[in-house]
């Protein structure tokens, strides 16, 4: 494999194609490995939660030239202080990281990288600290075997669980694989909903020249919560809107409404991506809280997904309760460290 560190953004702009479609054959095929999300990640560095950072990307090309390869790093200190190279989307706002090789690829990939990070001087690193890889990545067992050989340490760690809902792709089975009063409850709340006094819609944003304002509309209904009102800072703005707008322009966004009485009670920011909702963010607003609009808007984007052919419904990090009311499975992330030293 031929290796190549790409250092600025400028570098990165020309691979979203061959990036993209690399990640299609990759064994972590998610949305926040996308060219357009990490790019526009990185630009704001999370939003504000890196301080500082340099971006460190690894390429690798075959013989005849083919993107082989891709480790989206940066260098920074991480949470212990110590100088670290990092997946580009650690940590907070990135529910899945990984490297970008096809699993046939990946090891000697893992290897070529290793080599280049060995004899890079220059740069400083102590540890690799990777954030966020899922617990069933190969990756895990070609970044150990690396280790080895080189004589780091490396260790594993379990983190969040990440909660899933397989779906049966119909709306009345997948209603009758949970739980019998939680299949009642969801029925009871749309039901009261949709013959209650006040008007009900609910919609996807599809139109282009709506989006900025529907973006700003969403953030109102997450900033009602005040641990997200403190999460939302200006930077956080930034880094929404933009990922948001990357998302649309690509055709993977799924923002949608419930509307009560002509205005915006709940919303759901999704990535549609990959036969999989993956579920990002949410907001309601507390005037309606009595009417439930956030289980009301969860249970009819469980329909549509049912409907519509998609595989499974990823609620990602976090373990709340109404996650597995709804019949999610916990599988997890991992972090993975490598330290030159003990």
């Amino acid at each position: 494999m031929h290796l190549n560190v790409l250092r600025s953004l400028k570098e990165l702009e020309p691979l979203a194609g061959e990036w993209n479609e690399l990640l299609q054959n990759s064994a972590s095929h998610v949305p926040f490995l996308r060219h357009e999300y990490l790019t526009s990640w990185y630009k704001t560095l999370g939003g504000g939660e890196w301080s500082q950072g340099e971006l460190y990307n690894i390429t690798a090309r075959k013989d005849d030239g083919q993107l082989a390869g891709i480790a989206p790093l940066f260098f920074t200190r991480n949470l212990e202080g110590e100088p670290a190279l990092m997946l580009l989307g650690s940590i907070e706002i990135s529910d899945y990281l990984d490297l970008i090789a096809a699993p046939e690829d990946l090891s000697a990939f893992v290897e070529a990288c290793f080599e280049q990070l060995a004899s890079d001087t220059g740069l400083g690193w102590q540890v690799l600290d990777w954030y966020n890889i899922p617990a069933g990545s190969p990756t895990l067992a070609a970044l150990k075997r690396a280790a080895e050989r080189c004589g780091w340490y490396f260790t594993e760690e379990t983190q969040q669980p990440c909660p899933v809902i397989s779906l049966p792709g119909n709306w009345e089975t997948y209603l009758a694989g949970i739980d019998k009063k939680q299949r009642h409850e969801i029925r009871r709340k749309i039901r009261r909903v949709e013959t209650g006094p006040f008007p009900v819609r609910w919609y996807f944003v599809d139109d282009a020249g709506r989006l900025e304002a529907e973006i700003e509309d969403f953030l109102a209904l997450m900033a009602h919560d005040p641990d997200k009102r403190s999460f939302l800072t200006e930077a956080m703005r930034v880094q929404m809107r933009t990922a948001a707008r990357a998302a649309f322009d690509a055709g993977w966004l799924q923002l949608a409404f419930l509307e009560i009485d002509g205005k915006k009670a709940a919303g759901y920011l999704n990535f549609d991506y990959n036969g999989t909702i993956w579920v990002y963010n949410s907001g309601l607003d507390p005037q309606f809280r009595e009417l439930s609009p956030g289980w009301v808007l969860l249970g009819y984007l469980l329909k549509w997904a049912n409907e519509n052919g998609r595989r499974a419904f990823d609620f990602m990090r976090g373990s709340e309760e109404y996650k597995y009311r709804f019949g999610a499975q916990n599988r997890y992330v991992v972090r993975a460290t490598i330290h030159r030293q003990p």
